[in-house]
């Protein structure tokens, strides 16, 4: 069975809008959860400028009072008419009073206009889900996400530095793989595609053994290894909390910035509400295993195991080497030993880690979604970090997360972690704080 959804299930979906059902109720006809249905609306409906009978489309908030005539001036199409200027389809082009109306309705269930009462009398702007309109750009979505390169220019050049040096050594693609995984975050054969389609420095000449294949179609691979979430899925973590109720949860996630810029690691500790974040030039694994390596050796590892004795994440592909997270290496890698457990939530559960999602909040507000990490220091994110584990929260009995965490570890722990507090009147939760 298909994850996506059919032309049949949209032509149920936007008979459901009409009849003014519930998204559960479209969403029990069709099978599908839903936040499908929501997600569905949310992202294919489109705005329609129409009015009805002899008035046109006019969106201006003084339209019923407004008497306005030949705002057009010279230009008017019709300079005799002594009729007022409201029901012209170029008003709200041209008048300099023009005031925007919005509906509210557009900012809450079902988001779209298709079943509202007043459709046939309002000339505002109109929001529409059209089964064969959402339909059709779907098709060409679906289309576009199947061709070209999955990756983003800044990934490519990061490979390219990593892997062209080593191959003008001599070295063979499995065998750089083989070291770099964690770094490369891409598949053997997908290194392979690349050099045959001339992106990196480096050509098919340049390798020491290249078998060549007749070009056919093949099932696309996955980056990640799913045998690595065996015994660490959503319902071992409640089992394990079940026979361990004491313990402290920490949970995991990754903040992105530019698509293949930096991003950041966030680590939440949710029974203080303390939040770290760390800087990272890449998206991969082997970066999320540095920050763990690199807190276990500034905490020490009976600070370490007692602050992670439990750390929760998604599904993202930087996460999918969990024994790397767990294990300690001692004695030159001869030795390992276990200093926290890795689990995972169930695939598109994100409130299952609901308390990390919620504090991203917080971050958002400085770094509003899609702008660009790559300018920033490690220095601008630990001041980030600071003015929100300051900020005093309500489930904390009005206290801040930094207060909350230093009466259970101590003011030393915090200093070691690189944390400061800052004063209440001080805290600065704005894009201008990492422009100061």
């Amino acid at each position: 069975m298909s994850k996506f959804l059919t032309f049949e299930d949209r032509l149920t979906i936007e008979k459901g809008l009409r009849e003014n059902l519930s998204f559960g109720a479209i969403a029990k006809e069709i099978g599908k959860d839903r936040t499908t249905i929501a997600k569905e609306i949310k992202k294919y409906a489109y705005d329609l400028k129409s009015g009805y009978s002899n008035y046109p489309y006019n969106a201006c908030i003084h339209r019923v009072a407004c008497k306005a005539k030949k705002v057009c001036g010279s230009a008017c199409t019709r300079p005799n008419s002594t009729i007022k200027c409201s029901i012209c389809n170029k008003c709200n082009d041209n008048c300099q009073e023009f005031v925007e109306e919005v509906c509210q309705g557009r900012f809450k269930p079902p988001y779209v206009c298709n079943g509202c009462s007043q459709y046939g009398k309002c000339t505002l702007k109109k929001y529409i889900y059209n089964a064969e309109n959402a339909h059709l750009h779907f098709s060409e979505n679906l289309s576009e996400s199947r061709t070209g390169v999955m990756a983003a220019e800044a990934d490519i050049f990061r490979i390219n530095a990593l892997i062209t040096p080593l191959i003008k050594q001599g070295q063979s693609i499995h065998q750089i793989y083989v070291n770099h995984a964690d770094e490369l975050m891409c598949s053997e054969k997908t290194l392979y595609n690349y050099i045959d389609a001339c992106f990196f420095e480096v050509r098919n000449i340049d390798l020491p053994r290249k078998v060549k294949y007749r070009p056919r179609y093949k099932k696309p691979e996955f980056k990640v290894d799913r045998a690595c979430r065996i015994g660490r899925s959503y319902q071992e973590f409640q089992k394990y909390l079940a026979e361990n109720p004491e313990t402290t949860i920490v949970q995991m996630d990754s903040v992105i910035g530019e698509v293949g810029g930096k991003c950041l690691l966030t680590i939440h500790f949710v029974e203080t509400s303390l939040m770290l974040a760390f800087l990272r030039d890449a998206n991969t694994s082997k970066s999320v295993i540095d920050i763990y390596n690199y807190l276990d050796g500034v905490l020490g590892p009976k600070l370490f195991n007692k602050l992670f004795p439990v750390i929760l994440t998604d599904n993202g592909s930087e996460f999918s080497n969990p024994k790397a997270i767990e294990y300690r290496e001692t004695f030159a890698g001869t030795n390992s030993l276990m200093r926290t457990r890795v689990y995972y939530c169930d695939p598109s559960k994100p409130y299952e880690k609901g308390a990390i999602e919620v504090n991203h909040e917080l971050i958002r507000r400085v770094l509003p979604k899609g702008s660009s990490f790559n300018n920033l220091t490690q220095e601008d994110i630990d001041a980030m970090m600071n003015h929100i584990n300051s900020y005093k929260r309500k489930k904390l009995n009005n206290r801040s997360p930094y207060e909350t965490f230093s009466f259970y570890y101590g003011e030393e722990v915090l200093k070691k972690l690189g944390c400061h507090q800052v004063p209440a009147d001080d805290i600065i939760l704005k894009p201008v704080l990492l422009k100061k």
